[in-house]
């Protein structure tokens, strides 16, 4: 199950059950395009399809060099990170205020209309920081990591009496609201608020202490307020997510403890491949959401007409499904543990994103029997409640469909 050269992804394993001396081959092969002088990104790229092993901080590290945040020169990296890493020290200083430090600020107060006002600006933040704090504090509720407290609080922030503390400048009324991915474009998932796990679990922690939530919040607002054209928007705490939980978890203490200012770069790098997704203004150009999911209609018309119609003649749109799995990466769709495998695949391809739309078409066609059995109600439920399938097999079936659409393509089918 091969899928052309190095300009896509490439053989996926059939079975993730590995003998020790393949295994331990598979890493020795890794470690030799990692300690290249100059890595071969395309190596890294067809090793990484098949998956990173979950080892020795392979992936935080494999994701960092695929996410264009390390150069493929091993000799800059020192060089790169260490600047890196002040800068996003000196955005912290910058944008972490508090409103006693403006206090004595010419002409400024609380009741300022002036749009130059420090303090008209720090209300204003308040009203992104509101929906982001609402949704860190509910990331991966089923895991209890991102309320633990992380092994490297940001000090300036832990021992400053609350008043750095971002989600301070939030009232607990803010946060009951039920789960709503993205307004404005067809049907998404709604969680009641009876089925969602209580905001009150994920609480700040002592002073001197920090959660992973809180770490994660921090770095979205830093985010919201460099990119003002953007902003916040909800879902992105769900793109977030598996990069923090993958380096804040790497066992190389000297890449953990900057977990949080590397996981800012490669999410910044990653939303800028991805941001017209988010972006409701750009939905229907070549790079929007609409389009995406045309494509996938697209795809499983080609390769499961009956499907296709099916769905059709239910009124079974994209948007009802497809859009929160292209937007999120399938973050919502599967386990944590799932999400990074298929991650490792999806960063891997060159074409960037290609891959996805099979994955979308092969997660369809692997339950079409259930699909074709079933009427309005329960096809929607299905494809928004995915089915326990193996995420080995979703992987190979799509693999299967890319290679037929490319030799389709290739050969002016």
């Amino acid at each position: 199950m091969l899928i052309g050269s190095n300009s896509g992804p490439q053989k996926i394993f059939q079975k993730s059950l590995f003998t020790m001396s393949s295994y331990d081959l598979r890493l020795k092969d890794l470690d030799q395009v990692l300690e290249s002088e100059v890595i071969d990104l395309s190596k890294l790229r067809e090793f990484c399809f098949n998956g990173i092993p979950d080892v020795k901080g392979y992936r935080s590290l494999c994701w960092r060099l695929l996410l264009n945040y390390l150069p493929c020169d091993r000799n800059k990296w020192d060089e790169q990170l260490d600047h890196h890493r002040k800068l996003y020290q000196q955005w912290l200083d910058e944008i972490l205020v508090t409103p006693g430090s403006f206090d004595n600020e010419e002409c400024d107060h609380p009741l300022s209309e002036d749009p130059n006002s420090k303090w008209n600006t720090f209300f204003k933040d308040n009203q992104a920081l509101t929906q982001i704090d609402k949704d860190v504090r509910r990331l991966h509720p089923e895991l209890s990591f991102f309320q633990q407290a992380t092994d490297y609080p940001l000090s300036n922030v832990v021992y400053s009496s609350g008043t750095k503390r971002l989600n301070r400048r939030v009232g607990m009324h803010f946060l009951n609201s039920a789960n709503v991915v993205r307004k404005g474009l067809g049907i998404v998932k709604i969680t009641p608020k009876a089925e969602q796990t209580s905001t009150s679990e994920f609480k700040p922690l002592e002073e001197g202490s920090e959660a992973h939530w809180e770490v994660v919040e921090r770095i979205l607002f830093v985010y919201c307020k460099l990119n003002p054209g953007q902003g916040y928007v909800q879902g992105m705490n769900e793109i977030i997510g598996p990069i923090y939980y993958c380096f804040a978890t790497d066992p190389i203490i000297k890449m953990k403890e900057h977990a949080e200012a590397d996981c800012f770069f490669v999410f910044t790098n990653l939303m800028s491949e991805i941001r017209d997704f988010f972006i409701k203004t750009l939905d229907e150009t070549d790079t929007g959401i609409v389009n995406m999911m045309r494509k996938v209609t697209e795809r499983l018309k080609e390769n499961d007409p009956v499907v296709q119609s099916y769905l059709v003649k239910n009124e079974i749109y994209p948007q009802y499904y497809s859009f929160r799995w292209l937007t999120l990466l399938l973050s919502q769709e599967f386990s944590l543990p799932e999400v990074l495998r298929i991650w490792d695949s999806l960063f891997s391809d060159s074409q960037r994103f290609s891959f996805l739309i099979d994955i979308c078409c092969a997660m369809i066609v692997l339950i079409r029997d259930q699909i074709l059995a079933g009427d309005f109600s329960t096809i929607v439920k299905l494809l928004q409640n995915y089915p326990n399938v193996e995420t080995r097999v979703i992987l190979n079936k799509a693999a299967e469909l890319s290679v037929k659409n490319r030799d389709e393509e290739s050969s002016g089918i």
